[in-house]
Parts: structure tokens; C-alpha cells; sequence
């Protein structure tokens, strides 16, 4: 019985980092879309260049 516990307590481990994971992922992308917003209206192409790669490497 101990070793199904210590394996549910793993599994709930990663689940709870691929959460965790998915969240920091979301925020990011959300902050990097108001940047890209930003390097657009201010006409910064070096900077919706970087920022479109970024994005790209989170999806």
C-alpha cells in the first residue's frame, strides 16, 4: 500500500507541475503580446522580431 501512496503523491506532483507550467507558459505569452502591441505601435521592427520568435518557441 505504501508504494501505490508514493506513486500517487508523484503523479499528483506532476500534474500539479504541468499546471504550474501551462500557467507561467500563458502568463508569458500574454505579457509578450502586449510587448509585441507595443513594438508595433512604436514601430520597433528589431523588437516584433524577437518577440514573434519567442512567441513562436512557446507555442
Amino acid at each position: 500500500m505504501d508504494k501505490m501512496k508514493v506513486t500517487y503523491e508523484v503523479m499528483l506532483g506532476l500534474a500539479a507541475e504541468m499546471v504550474w507550467d501551462e500557467a507561467l507558459r500563458k502568463h508569458r505569452s500574454e505579457e509578450i503580446y502586449k510587448e509585441i502591441d507595443q513594438a508595433l505601435a512604436s514601430g520597433d521592427e528589431v523588437a516584433f522580431r524577437s518577440l514573434t520568435d519567442e512567441l513562436k518557441t512557446l507555442s
